[in-house]
């Protein structure tokens, strides 16, 4: 599932400072041994497709997301596309998603066969707005697929609430929200189904593209075995029409040997989310996100609205000074090419696409990078309200 590029180091020349917008080396200082190990049994074994170390992943993600089934994958897309048509949405019917995702969201409701329609978001939490979403409604809709979007919970109670009024389908996309919860349930495990990518900058990341689908409901979790892997759980014994998208043993092996840190990760996220907020309160054109009270907010990203001066003169502004930041995302999905470059019915994701900007966010990330990135802002600010 490709996102923001993922790199482990950021050199500006003749920067103050060099602060990276992920890192993905430092966690290998600890866990280069286990997954060496791991590679090595795996190696030994013979055993690269599914197998043994899918099979312990698979069981060891279904209980960190409390659910019965969790099914490996080959990415996050492919999860979102296999869950649909698991879990019976039919080809041509309406399935209703956040305006404001990765495109990946709506490319693998196209896949899946059905029509994407587009609701905007909560002004608070950048998630999938539930009134927005019931005016969408028609009685060609089927689905629903809430984003838990930079790892803050959608408001799935809402959310549920119109499926269940409208006889609706929920798939989660918890794509950036691994180990986040909506009070004492799991991102994944309220709907039908919950779909995840573990690419490499997600919170429990690969090192490669891998996915998994999970899920309560035997028969969903049946289909997915069967369309992962041809069509049939069986070799040889094809049922339906299915898909090469199984997860490899080499990434499950990564992803068992990074589980157990998961929750101290997402811990540290949220200090440092923290920190933020502390060191940015009260800047004059800067908007900082804030999590629902009933949420575990993982903050895959930390996401700040520039409403005064200029968003990519900000980012310019930081990376002269070494500070990688993202953007997620810069248009709205139907505001893309390829979905017709539409615009005028979703103010809120409209908007914000022209003023979110992504800071620096990992669990390696020092209290001293943290107050380097928040006083270039302040200092940025105090230049625009110089010229103002």
């Amino acid at each position: 599932m490709k996102e923001e590029t993922a790199t482990s180091t950021a050199t500006v020349s003749g920067s103050e400072t060099t602060v990276p917008f992920v890192d993905l080396m430092s966690p290998s200082k600890y866990l280069e041994i286990p997954i060496l190990k791991a590679w090595r049994q795996t190696l030994l074994s013979a055993g690269y497709i599914l197998g043994p170390q899918v099979e312990s992943f698979e069981r060891e993600f279904a209980d960190l997301c409390s659910v019965r089934h969790a099914i490996g994958v080959a990415n996050g897309t492919d999860a979102l596309v296999l869950a649909l048509k698991a879990a019976g949405v039919k080809p041509g019917s309406e399935v209703i998603t956040a305006a404001n995702s990765f495109i990946a969201t709506a490319e693998a409701i196209v896949h899946s066969g059905a029509i994407p329609v587009f609701a905007d978001i909560d002004p608070d939490y950048f998630t999938i707005d539930p009134k927005d979403v019931e005016k969408r409604v028609t009685t060609r809709t089927s689905a629903i697929v809430p984003v838990h979007l930079y790892g803050h919970p959608a408001a799935m109670d809402d959310i549920l609430a119109v499926a269940d009024r409208y006889k609706l389908t929920v798939i989660e996309d918890a794509a950036q929200a691994h180990g986040a919860s909506f009070g004492s349930r799991m991102v994944g495990s309220m709907g039908e189904a919950g779909c995840f990518s573990f690419y490499p900058a997600k919170n429990l990341g690969a090192c490669g593209d891998a996915g998994a689908v999970v899920t309560n409901d035997d028969e969903i979790a049946i289909n997915v075995r069967k369309l992962r892997d041809h069509g049939g759980i069986q070799k040889y014994q094809h049922d339906v029409i299915g898909f090469n998208s199984r997860l490899d043993a080499l990434q499950a092996a990564v992803l068992i040997a990074k589980m157990p840190y998961l929750a101290d990760w997402n811990r540290q996220r949220r200090e440092i989310a923290a920190r933020y907020s502390h060191f940015l309160a009260g800047v004059p054109g800067i908007e900082i996100p804030s999590a629902a009270p009933h949420v575990s907010h993982v903050y895959h990203l930390y996401v700040i609205r520039v409403t005064r001066g200029n968003r990519d003169q900000l980012a310019a502004f930081l990376k002269a000074k070494g500070i990688h930041s993202g953007i997620h995302y810069p248009k709205t999905i139907p505001g893309t090419p390829a979905f017709g470059n539409r615009a005028g019915e979703w103010p809120v994701a409209e908007k914000y696409a022209e003023q979110v900007l992504s800071l620096p966010m990992h669990p390696e990330l020092s209290e001293d990078q943290v107050r380097s990135v928040a006083k270039a802002i302040h200092e940025y600010t105090e230049s625009v309200k110089e010229l103002s």
